[in-house]
């Protein structure tokens, strides 16, 4: 099983990060995808995955941060994308529920981090809070030109998961999938398997019956449960579907092997 998006690098972790990430192999969840948030967290991820044979990453600037974007941070960025085991950019995107940055910033930079993604051929991890009409109109214009991507924690109902779908992303589920009367419950159960990733997002949204606590990379299990509970099918073939869309999409296969 893979767990696709994961922040192990966040402070969270900081008392028991091996223990965490050991807990997870052992439990069969032999691959986790760190996901960069800013120049910091991309520069620990990149770390990580020299550290760590199971962990591979991606960076980028997320756009709680776009206003600390610039051409050192782009440097930045760029050169830890030559890191072998470094496979995606982001998470790069839209929060307009936060506004930690001034939006016209948030979509300017955005925007660039897409263009890196098609110049350096590279899938994006997106995140959208708030803001899911104006993120699916910007990747509209880089859709044709990038070799994929992933909208994670998907905030948004099966018609518009299929419109994401059709632009050729991926829907990224998680924990929430497993609260009472939740949405992407919906979209879990009407959207074809071949276009779901599994993750944790963790430290956050832990699964129940876990909800409320620190989340982590061996409840990805949890997310993979729910949805076969909810396809009426079996684990072991939503882990197979689902493990490989993700060696596609971040091209493990055609990297690494396998």
């Amino acid at each position: 099983m893979i767990d696709s998006h994961c922040h192990l690098d966040f402070k969270d972790f900081n008392h028991n990060r091996l223990e965490i990430i050991e807990s997870a192999v052992s439990s069969g969840v032999h691959t986790l995808i760190n996901i960069g948030a800013d120049l910091e967290s991309s520069e620990r991820t990149a770390g990580l995955t020299d550290e760590h044979d199971c962990i591979y990453g991606t960076v980028g600037i997320h756009p709680h941060d776009a206003k600390t974007y610039d051409k050192n941070a782009e440097d930045i960025i760029c050169r830890l994308l030559e890191s072998k085991k470094i496979v995606g950019i982001g998470e790069i995107g839209l929060d307009f529920y936060r506004d930690l940055s001034p939006r016209e910033i948030q979509k300017h930079v955005f925007k660039r981090q897409l263009e890196i993604a098609v110049e350096k051929d590279m899938p994006v991890v997106i995140h959208t809070r708030e803001s899911l009409r104006q993120t699916v109109e910007i990747v509209r214009e880089y859709a044709g030109r990038l070799p994929g991507g992933v909208f994670h924690c998907f905030p948004g109902t099966a018609d518009d998961a299929f419109e994401v779908i059709d632009l050729g992303f991926l829907i990224g589920i998680g924990g929430v999938v497993t609260f009472p009367k939740a949405r992407m419950a919906l979209v879990a159960e009407e959207i074809p398997l071949e276009n779901i990733l599994l993750e944790t997002d963790c430290p956050y949204l832990a699964p129940v019956p876990f909800r409320g606590k620190t989340n982590q990379p061996a409840y990805v299990k949890y997310v993979a449960e729910k949805i076969a509970e909810l396809k009426n099918m079996k684990l072991a073939e939503v882990e197979k579907i689902t493990d490989r869309n993700c060696r596609k999409l971040f091209r493990l296969v055609e990297i690494f092997g396998g």
